[in-house]
């Protein structure tokens, strides 16, 4: 193994951690019984899946049989698949206290650029089956579903009861039979129902009470998982402060992972950036009132584009006289404000809006557009 492998660097700093103070179990052994596996060789295993991308614990304890540089990491101890799962389920804060502390070896060895951190979401599959994640709308098309199957059944039954034969009576009492489950099946949607109603997101998961149901990057495609926010400094590469929510969309996270970035990196003139699914004009105003610069892109989410309308875009915006220009090159001046949800709007128009040749490209209404 040569001298400049990560399997050396993984060694060492796990040696001078204190795992009884980052909150690991069992680093003392009991004085009874056969000694358990030493929480450093636990947690060896845990950073060398982590840089291999080995997520499996059945295959962490196949590398522990295999692989030279597990090996020398483990001294060639080789704990069984569960101890490995037990081992992250237990002690998932330790763990976390763990990754702090790597921030803080990379903040002391001057690794961060000390100027730009790049925040992004990525969704991680639960295990757990669709079908087992119930929303509002999954419960209602099921019942529809359901309702359609026992009417077909009744309808049958009906067709059977006015045949008079043997063979229409076997065919009732297997209906019969059939026709319990669907029912069954209902009784179980309508009290999922009162659940959901009781639930505070509208959603439960039976597998895994905490996963939720969120749209992927592919059209029209969901799944239930996670919702894992990382940020990354933009020089290194290296990622300074993450976190786990259930949250389908990022649009609250910005100031959240801004903040908890700034507080590992410690540099106070921080600067994030995050793509368009971040954006929220309260998001960004909590980064600029806590002192950090957010570059975020604005996402076009209007229709007024596909309608034949001109875009927010179209209006130019002049600082100095706080007035916009718009397509006809006329100016707009402020002409009243208003408050909506907690925002103010500046309303802006022209006197020439009455009599401009492409005014049907702005507005649909009588009055001029603000």
């Amino acid at each position: 193994m040569s001298d400049d492998n990560p399997v050396r660097v993984v060694d060492v700093f796990v040696d001078e951690l204190d795992l009884h103070d980052l909150g690991f179990d069992g680093t003392a052994p009991a004085t009874t019984g056969r000694p358990s596996y030493h929480p450093s060789v636990l947690v060896k295993i845990y950073i060398f899946g982590y840089l291999s991308r080995i997520e499996s614990s059945r295959r962490l304890q196949r590398e522990t049989q295999r692989n030279i540089e597990l090996m020398r990491l483990t001294g060639r101890l080789s704990p069984d698949s569960k101890t490995i799962a037990d081992f992250r389920r237990d002690n998932s804060e330790a763990i976390r206290n763990v990754c702090r502390q790597f921030i803080v070896l990379c903040r002391n060895l001057d690794l961060f650029s000390k100027t730009i951190v790049a925040i992004d979401g990525s969704k991680f599959k639960a295990v757990h089956n669709r079908d087992r994640n119930f929303t509002s709308g999954k419960v209602q098309a099921r019942m529809q579903r359901i309702g359609e199957s026992i009417a077909r059944y009744l309808a049958a039954m009906e067709t059977a009861d006015r045949t008079q034969s043997d063979v229409a009576e076997a065919k009732t009492s297997r209906i019969g039979d059939k026709i319990k489950k669907p029912r069954q099946q209902m009784q179980d949607l309508k009290a999922m129902e009162q659940r959901l109603r009781a639930a505070p997101d509208g959603q439960v998961s039976l597998t895994d009470p905490d996963a939720r149901s969120m749209a992927t990057s592919g059209r029209g495609t969901r799944m239930v998982g996670y919702n894992v926010q990382t940020a990354v400094d933009v020089t290194s590469h290296l990622i300074v402060a993450h976190e786990v929510t259930n949250l389908g969309n990022d649009c609250n996270q910005l100031s959240t992972m801004a903040g908890q970035a700034r507080a590992a990196t410690r540099i106070e003139n921080l600067t994030v950036v995050a793509d368009l699914g971040h954006f929220k004009g309260e998001e960004i105003l909590k980064c600029d009132e806590a002192g950090i610069a957010a570059f975020v892109p604005k996402p076009m989410t209007s229709g007024s584009k596909a309608d034949g309308y001109f875009g927010k875009q179209d209006f130019v915006y002049v600082a100095e006289d706080d007035e916009y220009r718009c397509p006809a090159q006329q100016r707009l001046t402020w002409r009243v404000t208003n408050i909506e949800h907690g925002m103010t709007l500046h309303c802006h128009s022209s006197s020439a809006c009455a009599t401009c040749a492409i005014r049907k490209q702005c507005t649909s209404g009588s009055r001029p557009a603000g």
